[in-house]
């Protein structure tokens, strides 16, 4: 059960390790872009090159669902970037329904953990597979990995590596269950440990605000990058900010004002510093390195 790329490499490391899997479960298809064509989801893409039965429920508790899903006796249920299931499914099979979620749970429960983590300023995430129950991300834990994040990283950078490396311990996961060798973990959150959430990100999360510091912005931003993207105004105009580099040192201006040479530079002035642009988006443009973007716009 899966939707989005992330959950392709998954579904082929399943595949290539030769586990049978009778169906797929995915999102119905809908009209995209500007001709609004009909757009396939990326696992359903897969499954049909692959001659996979797909089933595209609306209604996840549509009783004419749920009868096709019993018919299938799928023996174990896995779900990688999908919705949050009803009882009535997640329950349906002799081994329940594992699931693969993008953090070391219990920490970052929720439906954007990737991009939290480093807007958090985390040097450390990773994986987990665990079993669902009724609350969203609180299952007992079956296997974790874990992943580095650098001061570089982008979210875009982590979801490329966290997919690969979670298709991976999703086939250690179902083989170990083969072998009876897993021992089911339950989440506890430790006496003095913070719980971070991890929420879907709204449009409010976007907005960089130049009273905060370096360090802080520069971790939004690579948390944003490449959707949906960081953005502040540049002289009207909505400016998408997709990478940068920080300046630390006293500031000469007030927070927010940006200061350019016109030809290779261009940066906002922070609480602690200088928030240094090197890959742009103005409003209707293209997205471009900073020297391309200042051969092109004026500045005041």
């Amino acid at each position: 059960m899966g939707t989005p790329e992330f959950a392709v490499a998954s579904l082929e490391a399943l595949l290539h390790a030769e586990f049978h899997i009778v169906a797929v479960v995915t999102a119905p298809d809908k009209p995209a872009g500007r001709g609004m064509a009909i757009h396939e989801s990326a696992v359903k893409k897969i499954a049909v090159s692959k001659h996979i039965p797909v089933l595209q429920p609306v209604n996840l508790k549509d009783p004419v669902f749920l009868d096709q899903l019993a018919s299938y006796k799928a023996e174990l249920q896995v779900v990688v970037a999908f919705r949050m299931l009803p009882e009535k499914v997640w329950n349906m099979p002799a081994w329940g329904t594992i699931n693969l979620h993008g953090s070391l749970l219990p920490q970052y429960r929720g439906a954007a953990p990737i991009n939290w983590a480093i807007i958090n300023g985390e040097i450390e995430t990773g994986v987990t597979t665990f079993k669902l129950q009724h609350a969203i991300d609180t299952g007992n834990i079956l296997l974790q990995d874990k992943i580095p994040i650098t001061e570089e990283t982008t979210a875009g950078d982590l979801h490329d590596t966290m997919k690969m490396i979670g298709a991976s311990l999703l086939v250690k996961t179902i083989e170990d269950l083969l072998k009876g060798t897993l021992s089911e973990i339950p989440q506890v959150i430790r006496p003095g440990e913070i719980y971070k959430a991890a929420p879907k990100i709204h449009p409010a999360d976007c907005k960089l605000n130049f009273q905060d510091t370096v360090e802080n912005i520069h971790n939004r931003v690579r948390g944003l990058s490449p959707v949906p993207g960081a953005y502040t105004d540049l002289h009207g105009h909505k400016f998408k900010i997709y990478k940068t580099i920080k300046e630390i040192r006293t500031p000469d201006h007030l927070p927010g004002v940006p200061v350019s040479d016109g030809k290779t530079y261009l940066k906002f002035s922070c609480r602690n510093g200088y928030l240094i642009c090197t890959e742009v988006q103005l409003e209707g443009k293209k997205r471009m390195d900073i020297e391309s973007f200042l051969r092109g716009y004026r500045l005041p």
